[in-house]
């Protein structure tokens, strides 16, 4: 819901409801009704995502599709479970803050309690539109890896890297950028660089190894892919630069599902439309890789820091770990003294790994320290731990941990530029 939801489809058939159910109860003065009140609140936080063929496994763009999931939704809702959001906004403000309202969450309840009544159909909002298959809206360029891999039906896959070429022949600024899987049932993860044009042709081949001889493109970036994950906008007026000749390197995750899967994934991105007045958009990584993690602790800690160069405002931030991972905090010193909580995700949910963008960018002078503080729950209390017996290091694997918290910046951005 709001950009990023889905409810998921394991167990909740139990809450469905008849579509006779409540027929007498469809009338009742007062009921709030599917075209009136519901449909708006959906298209407004639930169908970026609810819709066919993406990432949610229903649509929630009719009555007819809504209808059977009645109880389902009414449940997550109350539950706060969806749309998912898990930054303490006590903490601060963010912009994709995909809470539902108190008064849509009860609107939501009294639709389902009245029985789900259909409406007026004169009364329905108009549907918003996509483009298929894209959050982003319609890419301008998209870059599509030149082989498909083959997946196969059981067994671990290895880590595979593959190159994509770009083929540009002149540096572009994009607003937008979307990775897009070619089947998601078997993708884990993708994390992908932008690597400066070294003058050979990409050959698309997959290797178990990155070609640690190239250049990253500073602050280029197309997006990676985790659980639930859909494209990225930047705000107004905020740009990132793609270079002539790049290609893009991306590490593959593929599990296997019982099955053998072909996937030939893309990335796409909408270029800018004044690029010559935008901001430059940047970021990086603040990781730890040398942590273990104590069997049976239900509360490890592992901290990491990162200083920051020069003169920017911090925009965005998504803690990356595993399904160990409990709580994440970004926190910012600043060279006076002075320390902000910049984000603070007390539930971490690995199904759900958001990126949370500021209301207001924090300026963070040269000099300053950006922190990031991670838990693991390694304990028997974790349903989610494969072996709350086994010492936890870093690792690829989801059995395994990471500790890797991402953050975006936008250079030349007053606080108050929303």
């Amino acid at each position: 819901m709001r950009g990023s939801s889905t409810l998921m489809g394991v167990g909740l058939v139990v809450f469905m409801l008849g579509s006779a159910a409540g027929a007498s109860a469809a009338e009742a003065e007062g009921t709030p009704t599917f075209a009136k009140d519901v449909a708006p609140i959906f298209y407004d936080n639930c169908v970026a995502c609810h819709r066919p063929n993406h990432l949610a496994p229903m649509s929630l763009i009719s009555y007819d599709d809504a209808r059977p999931w009645a109880r389902a939704v009414k449940s997550k809702v109350l539950a706060r479970e969806m749309p998912p959001f898990f930054a303490d906004t006590s903490v601060r403000a963010y912009k994709n803050d995909t809470s539902l309202t108190q008064q849509e969450v009860d609107t939501i309840a009294a639709w389902v309690d009245g029985g789900a009544p259909r409406g007026n159909d004169a009364d329905l909002p108009e549907v918003p539109q996509f483009a298929e298959g894209w959050s982003i809206g319609e890419p301008d360029l998209i870059f599509t890896m030149l082989e498909p891999f083959e997946v196969p039906a059981d067994g671990t896959v290895p880590y595979s890297y593959v190159t994509v070429p770009t083929n540009l022949k002149q540096d572009v600024w994009i607003s937008a950028y979307e990775f897009v899987p070619g089947d998601r049932r078997v993708l884990h993860h993708v994390i992908a660089q932008v690597m400066e044009d070294d003058g050979k042709p990409a050959t698309g081949e997959v290797l178990l190894t990155r070609d640690g001889d190239r250049t990253r493109a500073e602050g280029a970036t197309v997006g990676g892919y985790v659980p639930n994950r859909l494209g990225t906008l930047y705000p107004n007026g905020v740009a990132s630069r793609l270079p002539a000749g790049a290609d893009i390197e991306a590490q593959m995750h593929y599990t296997t599902i019982g099955e053998p899967v072909t996937d030939r994934s893309s990335w796409g991105v909408v270029l800018a439309a004044e690029p010559d007045s935008m901001r430059r958009a940047g970021g990086g990584q603040v990781i730890n890789p040398m942590f273990r993690i104590e069997p049976g602790n239900p509360n490890f800690e592992v901290t990491a820091s990162r200083k920051i160069k020069e003169d920017t405002y911090l925009s965005s931030m998504m803690p990356h770990m595993h399904v160990r991972g409990k709580s994440a905090k970004f926190i910012i010193k600043f060279p006076d003294g002075r320390e902000e909580v910049a984000l603070s995700v007390p539930n971490y949910d690995f199904n759900w790994q958001l990126n949370y963008r500021l209301a207001e960018p924090i300026f963070m002078p040269a000099g300053s320290e950006l922190q990031t503080v991670f838990t693991y729950d390694n304990s028997t209390n974790n349903r989610h731990n494969p072996d709350p017996t086994a010492e936890v290091r870093w690792g690829d694997q989801t059995w395994e941990e990471m500790m890797l918290g991402y953050y975006g910046t936008v250079d030349g951005l007053e606080a108050n530029d929303n």
